[in-house]
């Protein structure tokens, strides 16, 4: 594919940073659980050769990525299937080894550290905000980890917050202290009563990483690298406080058919979402947390059996393939190929992916270099989403 319109992203106006702080906004906002999507249709997956021409499509979309990377992975056989660019300026390809962001799917690497923890007796699922973070509110102290873990804790969403919003939409690249993100709804009761219902909530991952850190009195950033990044050879992973991304990085940008592509990798900033979306990866990296993770590598089967209770209906953000069920910090994808586990994300600049057999021994990442949910782009994400089951049939079908 050729670049964009002139070969050059333009730089981020005014305008354009205000977009992107109302899109990182919807991005963390996410939204309540829709009614369950309808059954997948029953066509035979298509031929691999065909998947190179579906990312081509996505790609040739006038409000389509600039760039498009897919890993699949069989054993120990690797398969990148890519189209596009990396970088619009560069004309470089998409590789498996460029920095990029990956949203919300940094909320099953809270998990990964929660659940460790449940199994190695730290924490347990029945734990409350109550007895491990007595110091936030009140009203909170009943939500228990397990419901933090399962979106069904009825915490407001920091995020939705008109102080959050207002903060980052006069600076996108504000540095929040992280740890005081709650602080934002501090004064609201709950949305629900604790367990009733499911509600995507970016407040959720926040207590889950301020509970880890209260029983081990251990910085999250470190547990993560004890607990996630070390045991599953992660090398190119890490939490950021600030907005650069390191070098090589597969550049996001927010699309105007009419103007180009607008290169926002580096307009927004990390601490806003920290452990509901803030962690910086790469596909091969990702690659090796999802197999890991969905495959059951970190804990025990007692733990993972408790991980893997679904709720019917409830979505990830944005959807993944197929029909959706969320499990703790884990959602199940049932395609017309089969099932997968994973989590999906978005944010400026990028939608994500991950996925993983029950055994861990196939996976796919799926990584496009805009931003797409239910509410930004709709019509993208249908066809992403469509591209995204047939990569999961090719995987499933061997």
């Amino acid at each position: 594919m050729s670049p964009r319109p002139n070969g050059r992203a333009r730089r981020i106006r005014p305008s354009v940073r205000l977009a992107a702080a109302t899109a990182v906004c919807a991005a963390l906002l996410g939204a309540a659980a829709l009614p369950a999507q309808a059954a997948a249709d029953r066509n035979p997956p298509p031929p691999a050769p065909d998947l190179r021409q579906e990312l081509r499509e996505l790609v040739d979309r006038p409000d389509g990525p600039p760039g498009v990377i897919a890993v699949l992975r069989d054993g120990d056989r690797t398969s990148v299937y890519r189209a596009g660019v990396a970088d619009v300026e560069s004309g470089r390809p998409p590789g498996k080894t460029d920095h990029m962001r990956i949203a919300s799917v940094a909320k099953a690497f809270s998990g990964a550290v929660a659940l460790t923890l449940v199994d190695r007796g730290r924490l347990h699922l029945d734990d409350t905000i109550g007895k491990v973070l007595p110091g936030q509110p009140a009203a909170w102290h009943a939500v228990t980890l397990r419901q933090l873990l399962h979106h069904t804790s009825g915490l407001p969403d920091y995020s939705a917050s008109q102080d959050f919003i207002d903060i980052v939409t006069a600076n996108p690249r504000h540095r929040f202290d992280s740890r005081r993100l709650l602080e934002f709804v501090a004064d609201e009761d709950l949305e629900f009563r604790p367990g009733s219902r499911y509600h995507y909530s970016n407040s959720d991952n926040i207590a889950v990483a301020l509970m880890a850190e209260a029983v081990t009195g251990t910085r999250y950033e470190t547990l993560l690298r004890e607990l996630v990044y070390r045991p599953l050879g992660l090398t190119a992973t890490s939490l950021p406080q600030g907005y650069r991304l390191p070098e090589p990085y597969l550049h996001g940008y927010q699309i105007d058919p009419q103007e180009g592509p607008v290169d926002v990798s580096e307009a927004i900033s990390a601490s806003g979402a920290w452990a509901a979306g803030g962690i910086v990866s790469t596909p091969q990296d990702l690659t090796a947390f999802i197999r890991g993770y969905a495959g059951g590598a970190l804990f025990s089967e007692r733990t993972r059996r408790q991980q893997f209770t679904f709720i019917p209906g409830a979505l990830s953000q944005p959807p993944g393939p197929g029909r959706t069920e969320a499990g703790l910090a884990i959602y199940r994808y049932t395609t017309r190929c089969g099932t997968v586990y994973g989590h999906t994300g978005n944010t400026p600049g990028y939608t994500q992916l991950a996925a993983a057999t029950a055994d861990g021994r196939r996976s796919l990442t799926f990584t496009i270099t805009t931003q797409t949910s239910l509410t930004n782009n709709p019509d993208l994400l249908a066809q992403v989403r469509e591209v995204q089951e047939d990569f999961v049939c090719a995987l499933l079908r061997g």
